[in-house]
């Protein structure tokens, strides 16, 4: 559960973006979405999950991302295999799931094990059916600004700061990390000439920028997606700034029953104090990536009528 950073943030000068908020409101408009396609008689959304294995984390976000299927009305099917299922295998499963007409979407949890690849499997899913928007022809799409999925972490950002209003166009935005499927895209989408969210001046930061401190002081928008616990300190942020974490960091702390505390990329306690707006963690960008993962799986049902 979120603690209550009211003891440690003047509320005065500060706002948490809240997830839970962003995402209820959305949840609330599929429902209603759903609700109506079920009325008219027209098919339901179906997402399909893959899940290989058995780690923790992994089966959390997947019964998460099945409990809010649920909650909307969207049908989700489980497809739960052991690590030592073999690549053929899986690959076989995602083509009889592609070909399946009652699927939509289809996901598949990472990481996998050593001996599956990743490229094969983002391969491997047809891109009308890539709710995860990590098929490099959605990839395309989205740099070329066609209708395509968006992969689902940067756009619960996108929809996180849509939802509180918050301005980019002309801001100055620093993103700490370039992976695949969150800092690069988001440094294309809010760098484009879009005015729901876009038109920002973007600076992707990564291992090898020097003096990264210096260049994150400059951000009206600090975007923290570099998976390392309190790596964004408060000597880093420009005053009245806006800070989205993007990690989800478990750091052992024997005060709890798990033996594991959840800390974002960002030091909160010391951050939050000087910002104008700053997500929580947990409560920020993870529910919005849920969020956005049900908003694609409706559009593909769309895409695939």
């Amino acid at each position: 559960m979120l603690q209550n950073p009211s003891s440690w943030v003047n509320f005065a000068t500060m706002q948490l973006l809240e997830g839970k908020v962003a995402s209820a409101a959305i949840k609330e408009d599929l429902k209603n979405k759903v609700s109506a396609l079920t009325s008219k008689g027209k098919k339901v959304p179906h997402l399909a999950a893959i899940l290989v294995g058995n780690d923790p984390a992994s089966e959390t976000y997947v019964a998460s991302k099945v409990k809010n299927c649920k909650e909307v009305g969207i049908n989700s099917s489980l497809f739960k295999y052991e690590s030592d299922i073999t690549e053929e295998m899986l690959l076989e499963k995602i083509t009889e799931l592609n070909n399946d007409k009652e699927i939509d979407g289809i996901l598949v949890q990472v990481p996998l094990p050593k001996h599956i690849s990743e490229k094969k499997v983002i391969l491997q899913i047809a891109p009308k059916k890539d709710v995860d928007g990590f098929h490099p022809l959605n990839i395309g799409n989205m740099v070329l600004g066609f209708p395509t999925f968006i992969s689902a972490t940067p756009f619960g950002i996108l929809l996180l700061l849509q939802h509180y209003k918050i301005e980019t166009s002309g801001k100055n935005v620093v993103i700490i990390g370039r992976s695949n499927n969150v800092g690069t895209p988001l440094s294309i989408l809010l760098s484009r000439n879009n005015n729901e969210y876009g038109n920002a001046t973007v600076t992707l930061c990564h291992s090898r920028t020097k003096d990264i401190q210096s260049i994150a002081q400059k951000a009206n928008i600090l975007i923290a997606a570099i998976g390392k616990p309190k790596f964004v300190t408060a000597d880093m942020v420009k005053e009245n700034a806006v800070v989205i974490d993007v990690g989800i960091n478990r750091v052992k702390d024997e005060t709890k029953k798990s033996g594991f505390a959840l800390k974002g990329d960002v030091d909160f306690e010391n951050v939050a104090p000087k910002c104008s707006y700053i997500t929580p963690v947990p409560g920020g960008v993870g529910l919005m990536t849920i969020a956005a993962l049900l908003m694609n799986t409706y559009k593909a049902a769309e895409f695939n009528d």
